[in-house]
Order: C-alpha cells, then structure tokens, then sequence
C-alpha cells in the first residue's frame, strides 16, 4: 500500500519512524455529470472571476475570505514557518481507556507502518504497551495543512489510528430527540426485547453493500443492450409506511426474524414485568361458595348435642343350687 505522509511517533523520548497508510477505501460506484442530449462527458473548468479566463492548477493558490469579502493570500511558505510542531510527528500526550473516546468523534482511519529496521524495535514495543494496557493513545498530528487530533489502537498486529473530530466540532444534538411526550408500555419493550434476542448477533464480515450489487447489475445489462432492470411492482419497496399499530409491528418483526432463523414463528403474547397472575372470576366465586359451604357445615356439627346411646345392662349371674345349701 503507498503511504500518504510519512513521519514519526513522539512517545515520550522516543521517536519512531513511521509511514501513514490508508486503511480504508470507497466502493461506490461513482458517475460522471454527462449532457443528456448528446451524452457528451460535463466537464467543470476553474475561471477566474475578474478575467474570465480559465486558470491552470499550477497558478491557483490559497486565500482566506474576510467577512467584508477581502481575500487574503495565504502561501504555502506562510504555513510552513507556522511554529507548529506535529508538521512531520504525530505526538502522543495521553494514554485513556476505550470507552472515553465518543464515538461521534470518529474520522478516517489509517495504519502506522514501521519505517525501517530500526524503527521495528520501538514500533513493537508501543504495540504491546497498548496490548498490556488495554487503553489507547491520544495524540496529535498535521495532515493536509492543518493540525488534527488521532487515537492510537492495535489492530492485529499493526498499530492504527483514528483521526478524531476536535471536542468543539461536535454538535450538541438540540431539537433532535422528540419534543411530544410518549409513554411506551411495559409489554411494548417486552416485544421489543424479545426482537433484540431473535436478531441475535450478526458476522459484521458477512454484511455487504446489496444496493452497489444491483447497480453493477443494472449498468452490466445496459452495457450489454439490455435495458436495465426492472422497477419494482407496486407494494414491493421497503420502507416508507406508517407504523399505526406498534404491538403488531414488534410481533410481526419477531415472527419474520424467526422465521428467517428457522425457528419456531409462534409468538406468545408477553405480559406486563412483574404482573401478578389473576385467577378467572367464574373460579374464584366457585372457591368461594365451597369454602361458605364447609364453615355451614363446621358451625351446625358444632351445635347439634350429640346422641346418648343407652347402656346395656349386663345379667347377674345364678347361683347354683348346691351352692346356696351348703
């Protein structure tokens, strides 16, 4: 990959030779402006305002426009004796955990190559005080003529980093969030929960651009003499709709993410969080009267005296005759 600055890593004392490379690249398909009538390519030309003469790019400069609309020259040499001292080094001031950095602060992203042999011993040995750590650096750098703010992470075994938007070009996000009050129930955010479990998680690598897909088709049958592809009928776009009924939509959502799964596509209706489970009226009136039917019954065994049962007297023996005369 060919670098687009090189420079060095101020870690401390330490000075490390890098090379800045690219780590990403666009894979839009991109278009040229042509004229519709004949299809010739549109071409944009840099014409001088006061001559109406059009400038090559070895005679354009830089100028800062005042608020009367006074232009100041600004030369590339005014720059350079600028008392700026990251022009060539990216310089760490700071070593912070992950979770401090905004994520609304990320920019573009580059990798931090060792620049020759001797940079690959103080190259390895920041790389692995970043691992041990598990934090990231914070530093500052100067690219296209003007000073920008980065964080340092390993990726793999390559140190990267991410320029980061400065903390006052972040806008607060005023008037954004809904200004209508909105109460959202317990067994809405039941369903929603329910939907975050069957989405699951995803394979980010798996992921790709499904639009650019059906652009590179569409242009390869129009290069073909084809004439593009089809509209869609009527009803099939996605998107677009009012959501009227918003329990409906979570459980179809959770149904079609099932189902997309393989899963079984039956949706139980979820009750409210800790609701507590109430007995049908019809069964509860019949526990009732059962329980007043057997108090009755305890209450008159109580008062009802109970039956004396007559003795049986028991027959006196006889005496035998012979007994008594003698």
């Amino acid at each position: 990959m060919r670098s687009i600055w090189n420079g060095a890593i101020s870690f401390g004392l330490v000075s490390i030779p890098i090379k800045l490379v690219n780590a990403t690249e666009s894979r839009s398909v991109s278009f040229r402006q042509i004229h519709t009538e004949d299809g010739g390519r549109v071409r944009y030309k840099k014409v001088c305002e006061l001559d109406g003469e059009e400038v090559p790019q070895a005679e354009i400069g830089k100028a800062y426009e005042d608020a009367d609309g006074t232009m100041i020259p600004v030369t590339d040499e005014d720059l350079a004796a600028l008392p700026l001292p990251t022009a060539k080094t990216i310089e760490i001031v700071a070593f912070v955990p992950a979770g401090e950095i905004d994520p609304l602060q990320m920019d573009a992203a580059y990798y931090l190559s060792a620049n020759g042999v001797p940079a690959a011993k103080p190259y390895t040995l920041l790389r692995e005080a970043l691992k041990r750590s598990d934090k990231v650096a914070v530093a500052k750098y100067a690219l296209r003529g003007r000073e920008r703010l980065g964080m340092l992470r390993v990726v793999d075994d390559v140190i990267a980093m991410h320029g980061l938007l400065w903390p006052d070009e972040i806008r607060a996000p005023e008037g954004v969030a809904p200004e209508t009050p909105v109460t959202v129930r317990e067994a809405e955010l039941d369903l929603a929960d329910a939907l975050m479990a069957t989405l699951g998680e995803v394979d980010i690598a798996s992921l790709h651009d499904d639009y650019r897909t059906a652009v590179e088709e569409m242009i390869a049958a129009k290069a073909a003499g084809g004439e593009g592809v089809a509209p869609p009928a009527p009803g099939e776009e996605a998107g677009g709709g009012r959501v009227i009924d918003l329990m409906a939509a979570l459980e179809s959502s959770v149904r079609a993410a099932r189902e997309a799964r393989g899963e079984d596509a039956v949706v139980t209706e979820l009750k409210p969080r800790g609701a507590a489970k109430k007995a049908p009226a019809k069964k509860a009136a019949a526990k009732k009267t059962t329980a007043k039917k057997e108090t009755a019954k305890k209450e008159t065994a109580k008062k009802t005296p109970a039956k004396k049962t007559p003795a049986k007297k028991t027959p006196a023996k006889k005496t035998s005759p012979r007994k008594r005369t003698a």
